[in-house]
């Protein structure tokens, strides 16, 4: 069945973060960063490719590929967060760069997720990224709180949609 829902809907991550939705995300992902040191970054893709689905890809696998491309772990402190989201398999992976995951048990990432989980139900997609970027920055303000005016924007806080 997991081929089906990857071969059939070819736009879902169009449909679901429209413009306005991808402006909000924009601005959440800004507000946030004002608030502690890392970087975050959210990408959305409707689908894997059918041959990586018959090969048995994960939304993991395609997340970490995703987390390269996207250099989120190229910042100066190593304190990029990925948001990756695949419609087709409903799945949240957020993957995170090695001073935010020695710091950051994997357990508030999947809390984080779950809480974005309830809203992809509910059909609000929007509310569901705002969610996830929120509790995301809770946990960074915590772990990696800003420095102020040094406090810079290393990558683009505009959401991706692959």
């Amino acid at each position: 069945m997991r081929w089906f829902r990857h071969l059939v809907d070819s736009s879902p991550a169009r449909r679901h973060f429209p413009p306005p939705a991808l402006d909000a995300v924009q601005h959440a992902i800004a507000a946030s960063e004002r608030r502690h040191l890392g970087e975050v970054c959210f990408a959305v893709e409707g689908r894997l490719a059918f041959g990586d689905v018959l090969r048995g890809r994960t939304a993991r696998d395609r997340a970490q590929e995703v987390f390269a491309h996207l250099r989120v772990w190229d910042t100066t402190r190593n304190t990029g967060v990925l948001v990756y989201i695949l419609l087709a398999d409903h799945a949240i992976e957020i993957i995170a760069d090695r001073a935010v995951a020695a710091s950051v048990d994997q357990t508030e990432w999947d809390a984080v997720c779950a809480l974005m989980q309830k809203h992809f139900v509910a059909g609000d997609y929007q509310a569901a990224a705002i969610a996830g970027i929120e509790a995301i920055s809770a946990i960074l303000v915590r772990e990696f709180p800003s420095d102020g005016p040094s406090n810079s924007d290393e990558l683009a806080n505009r959401p991706v949609i692959l």
